[in-house]
């Protein structure tokens, strides 16, 4: 079997080799893409000391030639023709991908509460019940399958929909930018000059302590000097998924709601796009199938299920388990677990009483014994990893497998200390 796709999980599910195309050429890595990256690292580290070596010979070259030898001899002629040839070999900047932080407005205390907000479509109902207050600083992914009611949520979340049932409330200081799959910010400029859009802004900025022209900051996000001369129309899927995050980022939003931000992005821009979001000081709520990307800049994770949000303690391995008992369920003429409860009103659980209330508290003391055990275990696992030798793809393979195994129990723990917390709540 042979995949092309940037969806890094699905790479370390399946994959026992990952090929790399770049400047013309493939390049074998052996595993998936946890593994190639350790490799990558590796390769690229191995280059940064060689190609430290050869700026370090220029720069003897080219001192030597400063110190003003005598002309037309052979010796200062070779001498020359050495340096040419150095700085012939001066290799092309590879990742020239630089994301940095916008500014934000000041957001308060209340960013947008939901409260038994519903939504109707023609007559079916989309959403009901929904109660979400989300706050500042809030870093939420959203999940479910296509058609569950996301996109709509989003549009309650923002203010392009009114609930049908139930309210929503914005804060006063709220000023919330949407990346949609839509393309919608390009629409305007379809037929300009990148250059030209961008432009029209400011006509400097402070990234990373330096003041950048427009084009200068649009070079860092990727854009070749020639590319800042294309139409917009003109522009690949990703140029303009890539331009229109950068416009929504120079507005300056202190809420940011990103629909299915992954699409037509290669690894290395959705490795920065992360990079941009981890440090992103604002309220950020993400709609995503692309796992890998929710659990990197996501803190906490919700479910859109049988018209509903539910909120999913154990992440997306939660989720997963819900959605698996919902196929038994509605397979066997049952009702699916997520149809039988609303998002903070959900009936509480039975409480527990005598014998079962001693046996859960006692698993829960036996859990946390063995959270901690493991995580010890990870962390000594963590720096093995560390001080192995790299260039041992191998051992490094058996390491890693073993790391996994760790951190598959640990996670298959929390979520049992999880539903035990909930019985005993």
């Amino acid at each position: 079997m042979v995949v092309v796709t940037h969806d890094r999980w699905f790479l370390d599910e399946v994959c026992t080799a990952t090929w790399e195309v770049h400047d013309r050429l493939v390049e074998p890595f052996e595993g998936g893409y946890a593994a190639y990256i350790l490799q990558r690292v590796e390769r690229d580290r191995m280059a940064a000391a060689s190609e430290a070596k050869r700026q370090n010979l220029m720069r003897k070259e080219l001192a030597w030639l400063r110190r003003g030898a005598p002309a037309r001899t052979s010796k200062p002629k070779f001498r020359m023709d050495a340096a040419a040839e150095l700085i012939a070999d001066e290799p092309p900047v590879r990742d020239s991908v630089s994301l940095t932080q916008m500014a934000t407005a000041r957001l308060g205390k209340d960013v947008v509460d939901l409260v038994d907000a519903g939504v109707e479509l023609g007559g079916r109902t989309i959403l009901e019940h929904v109660e979400w207050r989300i706050a500042p600083g809030e870093r939420t992914g959203i999940l479910g399958v296509n058609g569950a009611g996301k996109s709509t949520l989003l549009a309650l979340v923002s203010g392009a929909l009114e609930p049908t049932s139930g309210r929503v409330k914005h804060g006063k200081t709220v000023r919330i930018a949407s990346l949609t799959q839509q393309l919608d910010e390009l629409k305007d400029v379809w037929d300009d000059r990148v250059r030209e859009v961008i432009g029209r802004y400011r006509t400097s900025y402070v990234a990373g302590g330096k003041e950048l022209t427009p084009g200068q900051l649009l070079e860092r996000l990727g854009f070749s000097s020639a590319q800042l001369s294309t139409p917009v129309k003109d522009l690949s899927g990703g140029q303009k998924r890539r331009l229109q995050l950068l416009l929504i980022l120079l507005d300056e939003p202190n809420v940011l709601i990103l629909d299915e931000p992954t699409n037509d992005l290669d690894t290395d821009m959705l490795a920065a796009i992360e990079d941009l979001l981890d440090s992103w000081p604002g309220t950020l709520l993400v709609v995503s199938h692309d796992r890998y990307l929710i659990e990197r800049v996501t803190d906490q994770q919700y479910a859109v299920m049988s018209h509903r949000l539910r909120h999913l303690p154990g992440g997306l391995d939660e989720y997963l388990r819900l959605r698996a008992e919902e196929e038994r369920a509605i397979a066997t003429g049952g009702v699916s677990p997520a149809a039988a409860t609303t998002t903070a009103a959900t009936a509480a659980p039975p409480a527990l009483a005598g014998a079962d209330l001693r046996n859960a508290q006692k698993e829960q003391s036996s859990i946390e014994r063995r959270i901690e055990k493991l995580t010890g275990q990870i962390e000594k696992q963590h720096l093995v990893i560390a001080d192995f030798d790299q260039s041992d793809y191998v051992g490094l393979g058996t390491l890693t497998a073993e790391l996994t195994a760790l951190e598959t129990q640990l996670a298959d723990l929390e979520t049992r200390w999880l539903e035990l917390a909930e019985l005993l709540a």
